[in-house]
């Protein structure tokens, strides 16, 4: 159930930050990209998190995503559809390996996205700061009995 949690907040990572660009946002974004990070347990334990994206810009205006994320102990197979328009950020996910869903909602200033992404069983907010070609990515878990507390990633694009 917990690697779900992760799942839906990577879908918001990666469908959210096409938001942070004016106009061409989609294209920009088109691609491979990859990434690393550390993920923190509600027991303060930490793993390096190797993660994989691939996007494909739909009307401008629409993204399709794969994610694929790997730690020593933790693995993530993601879908998403992301749309944006007038600065809201919204769309929906799945997880494969768990077949789960969820949505996701929030909002774009520049280069700055804040997103919640919810499913039955999971709140989290994020940030993300977009840096040309890099992002840096912030999560905190809001679901008081999750096993994640958080995780920082930065991806680039290949």
């Amino acid at each position: 159930m917990h690697r779900t949690i992760f799942a839906a907040v990577l879908c918001v990572i990666i469908g959210g930050s096409a938001s942070a660009f004016a106009g061409d946002a989609f294209t920009r974004l088109e691609g491979q990209w990859r990434g690393n990070g550390t993920i923190e347990f509600s027991n303060k334990s930490k793993e390096t998190l190797h993660c994989r994206a691939a996007y494909d810009v739909l009307g401008g205006a629409n993204l399709e995503l794969s994610i694929r994320c790997a730690s020593d102990s933790y693995r993530i197979d993601l879908l998403g559809k992301v749309r944006e328009a007038g600065g809201k950020v919204s769309g929906s996910w799945s997880e494969a390996t768990l077949n789960v869903s969820g949505s996701l909602n929030g909002t774009a200033e520049g280069s700055n996205i804040k997103v919640l992404a919810k499913s039955p069983a999971f709140t989290a907010v994020f940030g993300l700061v977009t840096h040309g070609k890099r992002q840096s990515v912030s999560i905190k878990s809001e679901t008081p009995d999750s096993s994640i507390r958080g995780a920082t990633i930065s991806l680039a694009r290949n």
